[in-house]
């Protein structure tokens, strides 16, 4: 672990965060595949792995860090093409391939004991890295996500227009996808500069790829989901903690109950006026939820 950007990564990121916004320490890590994580390690005790979804980064745990750092080591890694990481030449940003990143990110940490927090595609890719390695993750942390091919006609609709022509023309002409996630997916709209700090590693049109590649990965990765889908039941005995925003856009109780039936196991928490990005709405009652259900 170290602080230092590998030499083989050493240049210039691609923005730098406002540290009045994200004031942690930055560590990388690089992958056998040529790429390099960035990824925050605060705190000590046992490990809470925080993953993010599209359009995200880890910024999206900065209001969550701070207090769960004081009984959790929190680690929240960027994915490749996300944040402060970077993707090796010919990655393609699939969710197959980011999944994978974060089970070898895991192993190079050599992770034990993890809850891990998982939200939007972070859910897919947390939960498949999970039935990678059963022996390294102890509880799931369930908000707002799915781990199945979709079999409701909305998500296809949106992958084929969010992923498809419109989306990438609007990535590429106004950082679109950025802007229309954190416009729908909060209940409380978001701050000037904390919409800054969203846009901020796509402000180049070079990096903008990923943003749209991950909608059309909705009907794209089935195959992907699928063995997510058969993977679960492995995952049954787990304890698993459902954080549920009831103002999200994009999953509903359809998955919520999925979930549910999945895990017997698991508690339930409806987190009231929060939308797809709980991270944003409910912080608070997120912490509050964690450390309850640790305890």
């Amino acid at each position: 672990m170290s602080n230092a950007l590998p030499a083989s990564k050493s240049l210039s990121p691609a923005f730098v965060p406002d540290r009045a916004l994200y004031p942690f320490a930055s560590h990388w890590l690089n992958l056998s595949s040529g790429g390099c994580i960035h990824y925050l390690d605060e705190g000590s005790g046992p490990v809470l792995l925080l993953l993010h979804g599209n359009p995200a980064w880890s910024f999206l745990y900065r209001n969550i860090i701070p207090r769960l750092s004081r009984s959790f080591r929190c680690i929240a890694p960027d994915l490749p093409g996300f944040g402060l990481s970077r993707a090796a030449p010919g990655f393609g940003f699939g969710a197959h391939e980011q999944a994978a990143a974060i089970v070898e990110f895991i192993d190079q940490l050599d992770l034990t004991g993890i809850s891990i927090m998982m939200q939007d595609w972070g859910g897919p890719i947390g939960l498949w890295a999970s039935e990678q390695r059963p022996e390294r993750v102890e509880r799931l942390i369930i908000g707002n996500t799915w781990a199945w091919p979709f079999d409701r006609r909305g998500p296809r609709v949106f992958s084929a227009l969010i992923g498809g022509l419109p989306g990438r023309l609007s990535a590429y002409a106004f950082n679109g996808v950025v802007r229309l996630f954190f416009n729908r997916g909060v209940v409380n709209p978001l701050p000037p500069e904390v919409l800054a700090m969203y846009l901020a590693p796509f402000r180049r049109r070079a990096t903008r790829r990923p943003t749209h590649i991950f909608p059309r990965e909705l009907t794209a990765a089935e195959p992907f989901l699928g063995t997510v889908e058969r993977g679960l039941p492995a995952l049954a005995d787990k304890p698993a903690l459902i954080l549920w925003g009831d103002s999200d856009f994009a999953f509903k109780e359809h998955e919520r109950a999925r979930f549910r039936a999945l895990f017997p196991q698991h508690h339930d928490i409806t987190l009231r006026g929060a939308g797809h990005f709980i991270q944003e709405d409910a912080p608070e009652a997120i912490c509050t939820a964690i450390e309850n259900w640790q305890a």
